[in-house]
């Protein structure tokens, strides 16, 4: 896994992501036996876009793509928090080749 030189955005967004996110998706997004990885083909910004992941955070998201079960909503985090926790995962992922058009960092642009 490269983790690039992160934005400021990201870098805030990596914080949230460790405080809430890293028990099941890994202190990467690379994903553990709890979750499934968001650095992977099917997190990418065509086929789950940024609106998902507040989805998922806001009110969880049933099983799907992978075997672990249904994800609950993560209390707590504002609609900033959640747009710097996507620009992490979005910044991981380019860095990572999941996507190469940088308009999928369009949660980085603030």
């Amino acid at each position: 896994m490269t983790v690039p030189d992160l934005s400021e955005t990201a870098l805030r967004g990596a914080e949230t992501f460790e405080a809430n996110c890293t028990e099941c998706h890994g202190a990467t997004a690379g994903g553990t036996s709890e979750g499934p990885p968001l650095v992977h083909i099917y997190y990418e910004p065509g086929h789950h876009a940024d609106f998902s992941f507040h989805v998922a955070v806001q009110r969880g998201s049933p099983q799907h793509h992978w075997e672990f079960g249904d994800m609950d909503p993560v209390p707590g985090l504002s609609d900033e928090e959640v747009n710097e926790i996507i620009c992490y995962v979005r910044e991981l992922q380019y860095a990572n080749g999941i996507f190469t058009d940088d308009a999928g960092l369009a949660a980085c642009q603030s």
